[in-house]
């Protein structure tokens, strides 16, 4: 098994990955990141980030390729689309073996995991995943020209997303557990505003319906309990997040009861030389922006770590 020494390994390529990996490298540390997919995290799905200071609007995968460029320049290493086989974080020197043939070492790992979309978890949604159910606007949204679809959900993401569909899609009807919408009043107003959407209210989808690829679904009303069925060309699901710990969980990191990971204000964990930075931490907000914020403070918590 060969194995490479570093000062810092980085779990995951994100936002808050990506902007430790750039402080840690301009602090001089040896640093790796190390990401099983693709470099940029949850931020290279989304169509149009135009809240993050400085910037009026940018794409997530334009933004986060920027952030891989500052990180490498500065010397971060970047290694991504591996398998993580085993993790050992409750010792001076952590241990990350990947692909079943490298072994990663350093004094201090910083957790920046992320999370991935929440699924519904009903009867045919497996099925279909990828056959006319899409968690992405971005990478998706094109198959769907003049087509008619379903959003699922009411937050900033599934109205926002609903929005940028329109550019592709013919007719969207959004589909939201409650009586009202979760997200911010702008893009409430804009949705509304746009003739392209409509709504169904107090509903949710309790299963999806098809051959090779989805034509319906079974939209139940949540006040009557009465279920009606409704073609659809497609399905864009936006109702959360979860934290992406599931590798954690035997490690002896804390974890809360939703499975994300308990720190201190610092981004400390209760594993001495372990911190966490992103969606995968417990916390209230997650945007590009706290992520930002998250990856600096745990940067500069290794490094004086490293120093100490």
């Amino acid at each position: 098994m060969e194995q490479k020494k570093y000062d810092v390994i980085i779990l995951g390529g994100g936002p808050a990955g990506l902007t430790a990996g750039i402080y840690l490298a301009r602090g001089k540390a040896k640093t790796l990141i190390l990401d099983t997919a693709t470099i940029g995290g949850q931020m290279i799905l989304t169509y149009q980030i135009a809240n993050y200071p400085g910037v009026e609007k940018i794409s997530g995968y334009q933004l986060s390729a920027i952030m891989k460029k500052q990180a490498t320049t500065f010397g971060c290493e970047i290694v991504s689309n591996i398998k993580i086989n085993s993790l050992g974080l409750d010792s001076p020197v952590k241990k990350v073996t990947v692909n079943n043939k490298i072994t990663y070492t350093a004094p201090a790992v910083i957790i920046a995991t992320g999370g991935r979309s929440r699924m519904l978890n009903v009867p045919g949604e497996p099925e279909f995943k990828g056959r006319g159910i899409s968690y992405c606007a971005t990478c998706d949204g094109d198959f769907f020209q003049d087509k008619e679809i379903i959003v699922v959900g009411g937050g900033n993401s599934a109205l926002e997303e609903a929005v940028a569909l329109t550019k592709y899609a013919g007719k969207i009807t959004i589909v939201h557990e409650f009586d009202h919408f979760q997200a911010f009043e702008h893009a409430v107003t804009e949705a509304k505003n746009n003739p392209k959407i409509s709504f169904i209210m107090e509903s949710h989808i309790v299963e999806f319906l098809g051959d090779e690829s989805l034509k319906a679904v079974k939209i139940k009303n949540l006040k009557t309990g009465k279920i009606n069925k409704m073609n659809t060309d497609g399905a864009f699901i936006f109702v959360g997040y979860e934290a992406n710990t599931h590798q954690l969980k035997d490690t002896g990191l804390e974890l809360n009861k939703w499975q994300e990971v308990v720190a201190d204000e610092n981004m400390n964990t209760n594993l001495k030389g372990v911190v966490v930075a992103g969606d995968s931490r417990a916390k209230r907000y997650r945007q590009v922006t706290t992520a930002v914020a998250d990856g600096t403070i745990a940067a500069l918590s290794v490094l004086e770590y490293l120093n100490s």
